[in-house]
């Protein structure tokens, strides 16, 4: 970063940099990743709130870039977690060539994309478990775009045409999660109703999920997510939120430490982006991403354009105002 924020930045902190990565598809409505890395006495955070969150939202993101940096994570209990491929919403041949090529035994595949229709989800969900074949697992995820009878005919559509292990956040809110979850099959895993409430340790969910889906940075860092899954008691999912691999190795920090792992973690989304910030990048290899710290050693060849890095200023001052 060119100048640091006009706010005072914890104790401790020592560097800051802004990058900025384009990646291979369309996703979540963007083209390109970016944010802010910050180094301390334990490493690398990453703060990189999606720019739809508001400064107040925005704060959990930032204290878990700064638990990364000045506390580290706790002990893992297990040395690698087991990751699904990630299918942004592109035709059935590059979904299949996506999968076939990822080395993985599990998909999460977008759905109901705006613009596109049922039937194109279905071609792309059936490109993948031809990919994955009859073993593979699948699971969709919706962000929150259907209303429950939208949700019952599309979930119960895609699972007789190839099989879910789980449909993500398909409606938005717990009411709607709870009536849709008593009329269908599958599981339902809750994302954003947990990592966008105001307190997610107080979300009722004991209608609304099977499943619980993790993400660091909007929980507020690794330990503050092992309390999220703690206080719900459910089986949980880690996934990423489109970090660079210093991002991702926090995900991997909570996976490694939960006490139980049921299912394929969503951290292979280094895989969308064209580059990353470190010359060794957490890619999944059979299936699996290592435990451990990336060094941003590539931060030159990523760095942000002047304009990019002015607005993360502006942001960091907007977040550490408070």
């Amino acid at each position: 970063m060119t100048a640091a924020p006009a706010a005072a930045l914890p104790a401790g902190i020592t560097e800051l940099a802004v990058y900025e990565v384009p990646l291979r598809s369309r996703f979540r409505g963007i083209d390109v990743r970016d944010g802010v890395l910050l180094r301390g006495p334990a490493g690398w955070g990453e703060f990189s709130p999606f720019w739809d969150y508001d400064a107040a939202e925005s704060r959990r993101w930032w204290a878990s870039a700064v638990e990364s940096a000045l506390e580290g994570w706790p002990a893992p209990v297990r040395s690698s977690v087991p990751v699904n491929v990630t299918v942004p919403a592109v035709g059935p041949e590059r979904a299949h060539a996506i999968v076939a090529g990822s080395g993985c035994r599990t998909a999460k595949v977008k759905v109901a994309e705006p613009g596109q229709s049922a039937a194109e989800d279905r071609a792309r969900v059936e490109a993948v478990r031809d990919a994955l074949g009859p073993a593979g697992a699948i699971r969709v995820d919706a962000n929150a775009a259907w209303d429950v009878d939208t949700a019952v005919a599309r979930i119960r559509e895609l699972d007789a045409a190839a099989g879910l292990e789980y449909v993500e956040q398909p409606c938005a809110g717990l009411a709607d999660l709870a009536a849709l979850r008593r009329r269908i099959d599958v599981r339902v895993a809750a994302d954003e109703v947990v990592r966008r409430a105001d307190d997610p340790l107080r979300v009722d969910l004991r209608e609304a999920c099977d499943v619980v889906v993790l993400k660091v940075q909007p929980l507020g860092g690794v330990r503050a997510a092992l309390r999220v899954a703690e206080a719900h008691g459910l089986p949980c999912v880690v996934s990423s939120a489109l970090e660079s691999s210093v991002g991702i190795a926090a995900g991997v920090a909570l996976a490694a430490a939960l006490p139980e792992l049921p299912f394929a973690c969503g951290l292979a989304t280094v895989a969308l982006f064209t580059g990353d910030v470190t010359s060794s990048p957490l890619l999944p290899v059979d299936g699996a991403l290592p435990v451990g710290a990336r060094e941003p050693d590539r931060l030159a060849g990523v760095a942000a354009s002047g304009a990019t890095a002015a607005r993360w200023r502006t942001r960091l001052d907007e977040v550490l105002a408070a």
